[in-house]
């Protein structure tokens, strides 16, 4: 599995900002709505609950929110780059401005966790979110996730 699999690039998207982490959920809606035509409120509702459980930025800026739906037969993603972070209680307290969504099938099982270790895998490298944090332009975003990708799997 690699994250062209998982990621349209019309789902990678930049926000000038988001004023908390309930409206970087429903820009996140927005963006699975519009790439992958999920319902954006079930979206924000399951991040939301899914984030009840505990927050999901793992640290260094990066936060990876993942859901599962009934609408959805395979696991999908959505990139979002937020020109300003913002506060997600991330682990190390720091603010969140690369969130990579995940949406599973409720069946998912196996593959839910495969994608979720992937996307943190790929955005556990300091050069990577270096190199995205520098480039705002959504097909840029998605050729360095992309190509990220291709290179360590060589």
């Amino acid at each position: 599995m690699d994250l062209s699999a998982i990621l349209k690039p019309e789902a990678v998207k930049v926000f000038s900002a988001a004023s908390s982490k309930k409206r970087l959920f429903q820009e996140i809606g927005d963006v699975a709505h519009s790439a992958y035509g999920l319902s954006a409120s079930d979206t924000v509702e399951a991040l939301l609950e899914r984030e009840s459980l505990g927050p999901t930025g793992v640290g260094h800026g990066v936060a990876l929110p993942h859901a599962r739906l009934e609408e959805i037969d395979k696991v999908v993603g959505a990139f979002v780059m937020l020109e300003k972070p913002i506060d997600f209680g991330a682990v190390d307290r720091q603010p969140v401005d690369i969130a990579f969504a995940l949406f599973a099938p409720n069946d998912a099982g196996v593959d839910h966790l495969k994608a979720l270790a992937l996307v943190s895998r790929t955005l556990r490298e300091p050069a990577l979110c270096a190199k995205l944090r520098a480039n705002l332009d959504p097909g840029t975003l998605y050729a360095l996730l992309t190509e990220s990708q291709s290179v360590q799997a060589a």
